[in-house]
């Protein structure tokens, strides 16, 4: 498991994990689409928009190994604007292949873009 060295390990002054420390022994845990339904919490859309940003840094719209990066936080992005980059795709990998895709993480998150300048 590939460990995204600078990453940021949860969302400053929270709780919200980005990163785990360490591979489970039981395998990784597969990725799947959550829905975001309006009324979720401001903290949780918070989070969702930090780790976006936090994506967008450090990947940019080049494809990206999942490696350490928190299941249940990309779970929340993922088949919108975190998605597959290898087609067959292991949603149960740590070395799987994924991608932001920029337009719907634009339009879903544009606070992530434009807070740190990166409109």
């Amino acid at each position: 498991m590939i460990k995204h060295r600078g990453f940021p390990g949860r969302l400053p002054g929270t709780d919200f994990q980005f990163v785990i420390r360490r591979p489970s022994k039981g395998g990784a845990t597969p990725l799947k689409a959550r829905e975001r339904f309006a009324d979720r919490r401001p903290a949780d859309r918070r989070a969702d928009s930090g780790f976006m940003a936090a994506l967008w840094e450090q990947f940019g719209a080049e494809p990206f190994e999942r490696g350490n990066l928190d299941a249940g936080r990309l779970s929340w992005l993922f088949g919108r604007e975190v998605v597959p980059a290898e087609d067959p795709f292991d949603p149960a990998s740590y070395e799987a292949l994924l991608k932001i895709d920029e337009a719907a993480a634009r339009r879903a998150f544009p606070e992530a873009f434009e807070e740190e300048g990166w409109a």
